[in-house]
């Protein structure tokens, strides 16, 4: 007699209803003199695998007013190609993670991404930008021991941090002085 009976797979219950989220590959060329750096992409970036894909995240208007170029008003693909043009990257300082909705807080069991690598590569890179303080933690541990690059702390692009758009604006202007 055979056991036909159907036992699911246990899961310690952190890690029920978890998924592994994986960063986009790096927006970089041999012109970037600057990377922003942003943790791990949020649910609507990866169900639409672009960056910041969020209606409500900031970044491309932070950006946009940082080199005067409305990137709101852009496709995708064309915002890119603007922030290539003005020497901006993008990328992420969490190659993998563990995370049940889009939240850092709930981010468990990362790996990074290799900064260091990718920095060896941009001989134009003079300075890098956390958008928040989980990449700014994250990232300034990789990048401990790598000299030569201004780094910037800015407030997340997230709309789930609520500092007011004139506030995040007057602090992300600041990497102005990089480009």
């Amino acid at each position: 007699m055979s056991d036909d009976t159907f036992y699911p797979p246990t899961h310690p219950p952190d890690r029920i209803d978890m998924d592994l989220k994986r960063c986009f590959p790096p927006v970089i060329n041999e012109h970037t003199c600057l990377l922003v750096l942003g943790s791990l992409p949020g649910e609507a970036s990866l169900a639409q695998q672009q960056y910041y894909a969020h209606p409500q995240n900031r970044l491309w208007e932070l950006l946009g007013a940082v080199i005067k170029v409305d990137l709101r008003a852009q496709g995708y693909e064309q915002r890119l190609a603007s922030l290539l043009a003005h020497g901006i990257g993008l990328w992420d300082v969490i190659a993998e993670a563990e995370r049940k909705g889009s939240l850092d807080a709930a981010i468990r069991n990362h790996s990074h991404n290799a900064l260091t690598e990718l920095i060896a590569t941009a001989p134009a890179l003079r300075a890098v930008a956390f958008n928040g303080g989980t990449a700014a933690r994250i990232g300034r541990k990789q990048l401990q021991g790598v000299g030569g690059l201004q780094l910037f702390d800015l407030p997340s692009s997230s709309p789930a941090y609520t500092l007011a758009f004139a506030q995040k604006l007057d602090a992300w202007h600041a990497i102005s002085a990089a480009l």
